[in-house]
């Protein structure tokens, strides 16, 4: 089967205090358009942790120790030909020195019998 992948989805944990502000700029940038709709996102409440190191510049939390933070994890659609655009533009606008982004390619349902 030859699968051509048009569109992907993107992950992303956010702070709680942040979600409405990256949610805006990843769907201004052309994320999150299903058909005749626009700001198609879902998330999740989590929690999530992570621990600095030395070399680190948190936003949350201090070096050198273990911290458990309420995020959501956002969900977005995206045409593959706007994923630079609008992973440039979460990067900008997200708080985290390094967020932790998931692009999964996204098959269409018409390659399926």
């Amino acid at each position: 089967m030859n699968i051509d992948i048009k569109r992907v989805k993107i992950f992303v944990t956010i702070p709680l205090e942040n979600v409405e502000e990256v949610r805006n700029a990843v769907c201004d940038a052309g994320a999150g358009i299903i058909g005749e709709y626009a700001y198609c996102t879902s998330s999740t409440k989590s929690i999530g942790t992570f621990k600095p190191n030395e070399n680190a510049n948190p936003y949350i939390g201090e070096k050198n120790n273990l911290e458990f933070v309420e995020e959501e994890k956002l969900e977005v659609v995206c045409d593959v030909d706007n994923v630079k655009k609008v992973i440039t533009k979460l990067r900008e606008i997200h708080p985290y020195e390094e967020p932790a982004i998931d692009i999964v390619p996204l098959i269409d349902e018409k390659f399926f019998k």
